[in-house]
């Protein structure tokens, strides 16, 4: 089994209690919202998938942060972390493709998938993590060609959300690719 990642040799992140305290505080504001007549309207179930998605996101960024003291591998953790969050919340809220009820937004799950083989395939090891955000950039873009081919969408809609998506996984990657450069790893 590879050792933990080179890096500064610091276990852990200064900023995980305010990860942590950001999410608790995201995980209130419906409810406080609730309180006063804005329209949100939560149910128990909404609340439930809000806290998971949350927990979700802290954990991995925590399990990939805590592989390394190197800042540049943490950033390209937190890019990717925030990148699926983004993508499931908003594929879960209102939708990519039509509305959050149109079965062909659970091709973005396949996106996801991509990226969490490659991250296993690659060790978690900086290129692999490079390589596997790459192959989950170009997952994303195949949703859209798959979206403009069975005319499942709003081209608009669907190709901005989609160049976001490409451009967010790709920054991660570069990230990934440059802490590997900076153990001084072959890229």
């Amino acid at each position: 089994m590879a050792a933990n990642i080179s890096g500064s040799g610091r276990r852990g992140n200064g900023l995980r209690w305010a990860m942590w305290g950001f999410a608790a505080l995201l995980l209130a504001l419906p409810a406080v919202a609730m309180q006063f007549d804005t329209g949100v309207n939560w149910t128990a179930t909404d609340f439930l998938t809000w806290g998971a998605m949350l927990a979700i996101a802290c954990g991995a960024y925590e399990f990939g942060a805590r592989r390394t003291g190197n800042r540049t591998y943490r950033a390209g953790v937190g890019v990717a972390v925030v990148t699926g969050f983004l993508l499931v919340w908003i594929t879960l809220a209102v939708g990519i493709i039509g509305s959050e009820t149109n079965g062909a937004n659970l091709m973005f799950a396949g996106v996801l998938a991509v990226g969490g083989i490659g991250a296993l395939i690659g060790r978690f090891q900086p290129l692999g993590m490079a390589r596997a955000l790459v192959a989950t950039a170009i997952a994303q873009a195949s949703v859209a060609v798959v979206v403009l081919v069975a005319a499942l969408g709003s081209n608009r809609e669907v190709l901005a959300l989609t160049a976001i998506f490409v451009v967010l996984w790709l920054v991660s990657a570069w990230l990934f690719r440059n802490a590997a450069r900076e153990q001084g790893l072959p890229t």
